[in-house]
């Protein structure tokens, strides 16, 4: 038997769709009608593959690479070998992706176990949804009544879409997704297993006990973002939870309710963002890190890794730590602990 490849290649591009593609710079005398059959990494490119090279860490790997071209930034376009094509952009890893769009479309977004269209029988579909033209129904899934899907939609295996959800156009929804109490726009993509629109938790907290409070609330989920795998985003409580158009949020994520999130927002994976706390545009937020309820978070603010953030932090603000405070108040207090720790192990040696 031989090993499944589960991406082929839409097409084998020339130069010339390369460059069209992407705005890249070739050498005059290259020929543009040059075909590439495959794309890989620098250190594994055959002589008919497309490379980009971006990361310093990999110098090692553009210097002996076979491949047949390399996506390179300007400064580095000298230190391409001769046998290898330097496509020079400033941005070589962003115009990396925008051939790889082209190549694998299907890999960008969760696709029928089936490789099917339309809607399969074994769907369990309302009388009242409405689904548009061109809508994909895997097996096993669950559409709810009154609820709504957008034409070139695709709903993976065994999901539930509740009953009121709208889903806009072109939107992918993986295997296993649990969507409740939830308006998407168009382009949405979240991957399998996500949960969206359930309860957030909240409690009236008392000697007599907990009482539990409705939410009320929906989750607003704006055009074009991406919900990573097993990711939670619960509704909001007596508001709406908002997700801003064009954020990416990875896997493992969790979103508690009255959160708003602004665009083009990047979460990565297992980061916890308490109630009713908001992010600006563009703030992004690196894996592990926790946010207390209540927060406002700046345009454009970055939280490092693992950090506790218990406070506001200001626009274009860098913060880590635990408790996070600003960067450079973080690498300081880090510095002064190793001199310390450096005294007290010549005292004690």
């Amino acid at each position: 038997m031989t090993d499944p490849f589960f991406f082929r290649q839409a097409s084998s591009p020339s130069l010339a769709d390369i460059i069209n593609w992407t705005g890249a710079k070739a050498p005059e005398d290259a020929d543009p009608s040059i075909q590439f059959t495959a794309v890989g990494p620098l250190d594994r490119a055959g002589p008919s593959a497309l490379a980009f090279f971006e990361n310093q860490k990999y110098l090692e790997d553009l210097l002996t690479t076979r491949a047949a071209a390399c996506l390179v930034h300007p400064k580095f376009a000298a230190r391409v070998p001769a046998k290898t094509l330097a496509l020079i952009t400033p941005e070589p890893y962003r115009a990396f992706a925008k051939v790889m769009a082209w190549l694998y479309p299907e890999a960008a977004k969760p696709t029928s176990v089936f490789l099917q269209t339309g809607v399969s029988p074994g769907a369990a579909i309302h009388p009242s949804a409405r689904l548009e033209a061109n809508v994909t129904v895997d097996p096993g899934a669950v559409i709810g009544g009154n609820s709504e899907i957008g034409s070139g939609s695709f709903i993976g295996a065994n999901s539930v879409i509740g009953a009121g959800v709208r889903i806009g156009r072109n939107c992918s929804i993986g295997a296993r997704a649990s969507l409740s109490n939830t308006l998407i726009g168009n382009g949405v993509i979240i991957h399998p297993g996500a949960c969206i629109g359930q309860d957030g938790f909240g409690f009236a907290m008392g000697p007599q006990g907990h009482l539990k409070v409705p939410q009320i609330g929906r989750v607003i989920i704006q055009d074009n973002v991406e919900i990573g795998a097993n990711t939670t985003i619960d509704r909001g409580a007596n508001r709406d939870t908002v997700i801003g158009e064009g954020t990416k949020i990875d896997n493992l994520v969790q979103i508690g309710h009255n959160v708003v999130i602004g665009r083009h927002c990047v979460i990565t994976g297992q980061v916890g963002i308490s109630g009713s706390t908001s992010l600006g545009d563009f703030v992004a937020i690196g894996g592990q890190a926790g946010l207390a309820g209540h927060l406002k978070i700046g345009m454009g603010a970055q939280i490092a890794a693992s950090a506790g953030v218990m406070t506001d932090i200001p626009a274009g603000g860098r913060w880590g730590g635990a408790p996070a405070q600003p960067m450079k108040d973080f690498f300081k207090e880090l510095a002064t602990l190793r001199k310390v720790a450096a005294k007290y192990n010549e005292k004690t040696s």
